[in-house]
């Protein structure tokens, strides 16, 4: 039976030599249990392993530790290096004083290396997570380095074609012919145009790397604060809404509400023209998941186009139908994206739009 298991049993004297070896220890070591019977057991361990093994069998063997399980390295006759289990406890003679160790070594090479190969991983995965967090911190540098720079270089000249325009107009007041005047009102309103884009370009810059700060909110509350607003800009407006009630959610409330903000205007600004306009805010099941959806009957667009939808500045209607800085889609999605959700759109010309967006788990 001893011959049959195919862990290695060995029994050492008082001197931790050799007295009893199966013959799984041929099979795992390489050398004929003959020539092994006699020798010290550590004599077949790495050199570097064998002070600290010789340590330990040695505790167990005058009683400091009742039972041993270590690993240790083990050199085989062919030189190759095994990992091994050893588990050996004394045993003792006849005047209860241990006259040698009875124990198992069992072949752990697979598992170790497993093991190595786990933890070298795992370092080379943390080394690449700190260079990566090394190169979004400088990135985030160079961003705000990039919209320090946007914000007020590019500002300081826009303020002067602006203030210029106004000084020309003033100068030339009740002398302007009709044409010169034409063309300072595009000169001051390219500016502001620019000014705006500026704005949102900053915007889109902010919000897509400030820290998230969730919490668990009313969605709905932060629909209807918005649709209050609107409806104060425009009072003359008369526009159907239909908020779902309760909407709990945990995120960050800003981003949320910039979000919604974004997609609620977006519903307002399409459905200006609709004589009986109806905008919707509402939440519903798809596999599994519950999916937000701001949907309108407005103006709406060409699906052939939806790929471009959520890149920044891109816009499928003329400014001067509808206006707007092309921004705003593409803020929504980094912030959906950043709650690890994501959106899409569906629409036809003269059917309005439906945006549909998830957050995550």
């Amino acid at each position: 039976m001893v011959e049959s298991v195919r862990e290695v049993i060995f029994r050492t004297d008082d001197t931790l030599r050799l007295i009893f070896l199966n013959q799984a220890w041929g099979k795992l070591s390489g050398y004929a249990v003959r020539r092994c019977l006699g020798k010290p057991l550590i004599d077949y361990l790495h050199p570097d392993e064998r002070e600290r093994a010789g340590q330990v069998l040695h505790d167990v063997l005058h009683g400091l530790s009742s039972e041993a399980e270590f690993e240790f390295r083990l050199r085989t006759r062919g030189g190759e290096i095994r990992w091994v289990e050893v588990t050996c406890r004394p045993v003792g003679g006849a005047d209860g004083v241990a006259d040698g160790l009875a124990g198992t070594i069992d072949d752990i090479s697979v598992r170790k290396v497993a093991e190595l190969t786990l933890r070298n991983l795992n370092q080379e995965l943390e080394a690449r997570v700190r260079l990566r967090t090394a190169e979004l911190e400088a990135s985030n540098r160079e961003l705000e380095a990039f919209s320090y720079s946007v914000s007020h270089d590019l500002r300081s000249p826009l303020r002067a074609i602006d203030g210029f325009a106004r000084i020309v107009e003033q100068e030339l007041e009740g002398h302007i012919e009709p044409n010169v005047r034409a063309y300072l009102d595009r000169i001051r309103k390219a500016t502001e145009r620019m000014a705006e884009l500026i704005d949102a370009l900053i915007q889109l810059a902010t919000l897509t790397r400030q820290p998230l700060k969730k919490e668990t909110f009313d969605l709905s509350d932060v629909a209807r604060q918005i649709i209050d607003q609107l409806t104060a800009e425009e009072p003359g407006r008369q526009v159907e809404f239909e908020i779902t009630q309760g909407l709990i959610v945990t995120a960050d409330r800003g981003l949320m509400h910039v979000v919604l903000d974004n997609l609620l205007r977006n519903a307002w600004k399409f459905t200006a023209k609709q004589a009986k306009a109806r905008i919707v805010f509402r939440a519903e099941r798809t596999g599994g998941r519950r999916v937000f959806c701001v949907e309108d009957n407005g103006a709406g667009f060409d699906m052939e186009h939806a790929g471009n939808l959520f890149r920044p500045f891109h816009r499928l209607h003329a400014p001067e139908e509808f206006p707007g800085t092309g921004i705003g889609l593409a803020t929504v999605q980094r912030i959906v994206q950043r709650h690890e959700g994501s959106i899409r759109a569906e629409s036809r010309p003269g059917e309005g739009a439906r945006f549909l967006f998830t957050l995550g788990n």
